[in-house]
């Protein structure tokens, strides 16, 4: 009995450290996407064309051009992948679908949020990276629970790469200024 309590005690302590670097990487999404934006009311771009925007970034002629083009559909891919990780890890519903409809959801919430904020441009291809990223950390966890064929043993994985990226989404919140 005294293993048994020592072991959820631990399992206890993961978890709340799981949620609190869940929160901060919420913290983080909500700064990126709403707080280091300017707003520009009187010039909004809404695309609800799909692959549009991705077709223009790679027909572009300037170098500067394709570097944003880059650094755009890559943000939007990596910033969803946790979510997608952390949907699948502590929600009881495991099924890819039911998650990868939350998170384009979300997307489409953020996107929404953008249009009429007037903060940053609202695009499809946002919300289908996104979705992408979204998918990306869905698959990583199957990949994992594969690969372990234990909940608790992907649990303590995530929890470990959860602490290697925490300074990462600490340092991003709150010692960078970021602009896109």
């Amino acid at each position: 009995m005294k293993n048994g309590g020592i072991m959820n005690k631990r399992e206890r302590m993961k978890t709340v450290f799981l949620y609190g670097v869940f929160i901060c990487y919420i913290l983080l999404l909500i700064k990126i996407l709403f707080l280091s934006r300017i707003s520009h009311l009187e010039h909004r771009s809404i695309n609800l064309i799909p692959f549009y925007s991705i077709m223009e970034y790679i027909s572009g002629r300037s170098a500067n051009i394709k570097a944003f083009a880059f650094s755009n559909v890559v943000g939007n891919i990596v910033i969803f992948i946790p979510l997608g990780t952390y949907l699948s890890l502590f929600k009881n519903d495991k099924r890819i679908i039911s998650n990868l409809l939350f998170i384009f959801i979300v997307s489409l919430f953020v996107e929404i949020i953008q249009g009429l904020l007037g903060i940053g441009a609202s695009d499809i291809d946002d919300i289908i990276l996104n979705g992408l990223g979204g998918l990306i950390g869905i698959s990583g966890y199957k990949f994992l629970l594969f690969i372990f064929r234990d909940e608790k043993k992907v649990h303590t994985v995530i929890t470990i790469l959860s602490a290697i990226g925490l300074p990462l989404i600490l340092y991003y919140l709150f010692m960078m200024r970021m602009r896109f």
